[in-house]
Formats: C-alpha cells, structure tokens, sequence
C-alpha cells in the first residue's frame, strides 16, 4: 500500500519529476520555490512553535563567553526567523547552504536591531570550514537537520567550533512512531517530499543522533506541532553543551 500511494504522488508531481529527470527542477527550487514556499510555511509554523522557542532560547544568555558576549552561529538561516528570540547585543554569524535567502534575510536583520550580526556565510552543516575551532558560544539549528547530507558530520562540525561550555540549540521534525499512521503517510510522502522541498527528509530519528554524539549534557524533549495537511507533526527540541 506505501509503493501503490507513492506511485500516485509520483504521477501527480510528474512535471517535478520530468524537471528533475532534465536538471531543472533543483536550480528554480533553489533559487524561487523554496525560499517562497518555506516563507509561507515558517510563518505557519513560527505560530505553532513560538512558545517552544521562546522557552528554549530564554537560557541562551547563561552560555556568555568570558568576555561577557555571546557569539551566535546559525545553521541555515534561511530568512532569520529566530533572530527574534536572541537576547539583546548577541554577535550572530549567518549561514546556510542557499544564498537564496538575502531579502528575507535582509528583512529581519532591519527588524531586530537588538542584534549584532557579524557576517553571512555560504556553507553546508558539514563543512563549517570558515568558522575557528571553539569561537562560539552557542549554535543554533532549527529545521535544518532534516536536509543535510550528514547529521553526524553535522554535529562534529558543531562540537569543532564551539568552545568548551557552549551549547548547541534545535528544534527539529523527526520521524514519528513507527505503529503510528502519521509514520505510515511519512513513508507514502517520503520520496516526493524530498524532491519538492529540497531534500528535507521525514523520517530521520534525529534523537539518536544527538543522543550518540559526544555532548557532556544533553536536554531533549519529543513535542509535536500539529501543521495543517503537512507530515512534520512530531518534533524534537533542547539543547546539548559541549
């Protein structure tokens, strides 16, 4: 019943199949369709977990560095949306994969002016190559580890550059319980999903992956966000210091 669901998704995004098939497709989604489309559902979704952000980042400012600053990095970006919840005079250094996203981008900087932001780079989670060994206090990653190439080379990256004491922050969708229809939908929409929204995938147990790296304390909660007609209803959140 999944490979017979799945087929009728593939034949209704055909055209999406065909652009991908002809090289396209990733081009125009990276450059249009996902920076818009993931506009509009953040804002959806920035509703929804508003609270959770709120109480997660209130203990941000407990991670200063000696000097009393607190130096940020963010992991994908993308339009800044978090920027709201850092605490006043933060250093935040920008990165993501897709440059794609500079006039949101642009939008929230103006909007948080509370905030020091100190450059835009264009990186993957796994190669952070341009940030020092143990420069930052703390690392943010909100619905991006569903779509890098390497969770765990993703968070040895984070364990690299921030320094002894610092924390890094998520906020994640995982795959839900396996016995559970909201696991049996996450498989039908698995192989379309990926394609549409730029390999973000649905059913990655991020939880273990955070679990097996090699943070000293690690606070992790399981919630669950309910998204109209969408399959990221469960999520992860906390926090791990180094």
């Amino acid at each position: 019943s999944v490979l017979l669901l799945r087929a009728c998704l593939v034949l209704l995004a055909s055209p999406i199949y065909l652009l991908s098939f002809l090289g396209m497709w990733e081009p125009f989604c990276r450059k249009f369709f996902f920076p818009y489309i993931l506009d509009k559902i953040g804002v959806i979704h920035d509703k929804k977990s508003k609270r959770h952000k709120e109480e997660l980042f209130r203990s941000l400012p407990e991670f200063r560095g000696p000097s009393g600053e607190l130096r940020l990095l963010e992991i994908g970006t993308g339009s800044g949306s978090n920027f709201q919840f850092y605490p006043p005079g933060c250093r935040v250094t920008c990165t993501d994969i897709n440059p794609n996203f500079q006039e949101d981008l642009s939008r929230n900087m103006k909007k948080n002016q509370h905030l020091r932001y100190e450059r835009f780079l264009v990186a993957a989670g796994e190669d952070l190559a341009q940030v020092p060994s143990g420069s930052v206090d703390a690392v943010v990653c909100t619905l991006v580890l569903c779509s890098v190439h390497s969770v765990s080379g993703t968070l040895r990256e984070v364990l690299r550059v921030l320094r002894p004491g610092g924390a890094f922050y998520f906020l994640e969708h995982v795959a839900a319980e396996h016995s559970s229809w909201r696991y049996f939908w996450q498989q039908v929409c698995y192989p379309t999903w990926k394609l549409i929204f730029a390999g973000c995938c649905l059913t990655r147990e991020l939880w273990k992956n955070l679990e097996e790296a090699k943070f000293s304390e690690l606070k992790l909660q399981h919630i669950s966000l309910a998204m109209p007609c969408m399959p990221i209803e469960p999520h992860i959140v906390g926090y791990g210091v180094k």
